[in-house]
């Protein structure tokens, strides 16, 4: 599977479990350490660690395991490590005060079909 579609798939994922302001962004022009980032927001802890698990449940179905995760015990912001694809799960607290769309502004966003759209 290519690192776009990779990407894709786990936004509509994270969208399939109430995942909010669900973003994807191309960085594989401005960084080495991926093609993508997908980022998403919980309404809580519980909510993060759903939408993180759900991630890595559906991917393991196809036999699609990360190769490092962070925020397990925090729970305020999960990082998922697909190696061309990082996924950023974020309590709202932490999605502000870490601001990652604005870090990355010059990266491309990726338009992706969700249930919300």
């Amino acid at each position: 599977m290519d690192s776009r579609q990779l990407a894709v798939d786990i936004a509509q994922i994270l969208d399939t479990k109430k995942g909010q302001d669900i973003k994807v962004l191309k960085i594989e022009e401005l960084s080495s350490l991926g093609d993508y980032f997908v980022i998403a927001g919980g309404n809580s802890s519980t909510q993060v660690q759903a939408l993180a698990a759900e991630v890595e449940y559906q991917l393991g179905l196809k036999n699609i395991k990360p190769l490092h995760t962070e925020g397990q015990d925090t729970r305020n912001w999960i990082l998922l490590d697909y190696g061309s694809v990082i996924v950023h799960v974020f309590d709202p607290v932490a999605r502000s005060y870490y601001g990652l769309e604005r870090l990355w502004a010059d990266a491309t966003p990726v338009e992706v079909e969700l249930q919300a759209d």
